[in-house]
């Protein structure tokens, strides 16, 4: 069994218990960033993974989903962050550098920009870290994801003198449409025998679980692997969801289906896992 994992922080919580050996995974965890995992998993080189929510939609009838397993918010996310010289709303024919790490960002932030901001910028692919700012290829705005985005707005970056407007996509989405947005989920490929995917499934919802409870442990932790104060790490990972209830899958169902209308995924449906 192969089992991927995003390195930044907010996986922390799922993954907390297994790193420290209180919940045994039968696995090889194996790190990358969401666009690295995604293609992994299409590959068939990973049994289980998390995956950007945009590579589900994109290649469902390969992939199962794990019940009750996301990366959601409920309004502010703080890590998928537009930061910007200008008004989003002016920002028609500009350059916007988008993260080639998370399908997921990017496809909510064109969405964002074709039916929020009204303006269609030039997006160019890249990555940004805070040393980027302010930006040698003169970017009008970038799209930052994970730990980067964090530690931008932690401090007095270059970012928020050469960026004055900085947009939060999770709060963004919940204003525009009033429901939690999901990021990436966990899915096995429909070829992984099932009891293995069972395995691996109950190994993550426990560890999940010990991490939600010892939040302020795995803050401390997240400000060594990034330098962002302990009370930030903390609000940032108590603003976060991994779980998938009703509400967190309507507004998956949601995303999914205003990418279809705009011709990004075909139409397909939500599939989990099952112990039948």
């Amino acid at each position: 069994m192969r089992v991927g994992r995003i390195p930044y922080i907010n996986c922390y919580p799922v993954y907390g218990a297994i790193d420290r050996g209180i919940v045994p995974l039968d696995a090889e965890l194996v790190s990358g960033v969401p666009t690295r995992l995604n293609a992994l998993m299409a590959e068939g080189a990973l049994d289980v993974s998390v995956v950007s929510a945009v590579e589900y939609a994109r290649d469902w009838e390969r992939y199962l989903l794990l019940p009750d397993l996301g990366i959601t918010c409920d309004g502010p996310v703080r890590s998928v962050m537009l930061f910007s010289s200008r008004p989003a709303q002016e920002l028609g024919g500009a350059r916007v550098v988008v993260s080639r790490s998370s399908m997921t960002s990017v496809a909510l932030l064109e969405l964002l920009f074709a039916h929020v901001w009204r303006a269609k910028p030039d997006f160019i692919p890249g990555d940004a870290e805070p040393r980027d700012f302010p930006a040698a290829d003169r970017a009008d705005a970038r799209l930052v994801i994970g730990d980067a985005a964090l530690l931008l707005q932690s401090g007095d970056h270059a970012a928020t003198r050469e960026f004055p407007y900085a947009y939060d996509l999770g709060a963004e989405w919940k204003a525009w449409t009033g429901l939690p947005f999901v990021f990436a989920v966990w899915v096995a490929q429909r070829a992984t025998p099932t009891d293995d995917a069972l395995g691996a499934h109950a190994a993550l919802i426990k560890s999940r679980d010990w991490g939600l409870a010892h939040l302020p442990e795995l803050a401390r932790q997240a400000h060594d692997a990034t330098g962002v104060n302990d009370r930030d790490c903390l609000a940032y990972l108590s603003g976060l969801d991994w779980r998938l209830s009703l509400p967190h899958l309507k507004g998956l169902s949601e995303f999914f289906n205003r990418l279809e209308q705009a011709g990004k995924v075909p139409a397909g449906k939500l599939v989990f896992l099952s112990a039948a």
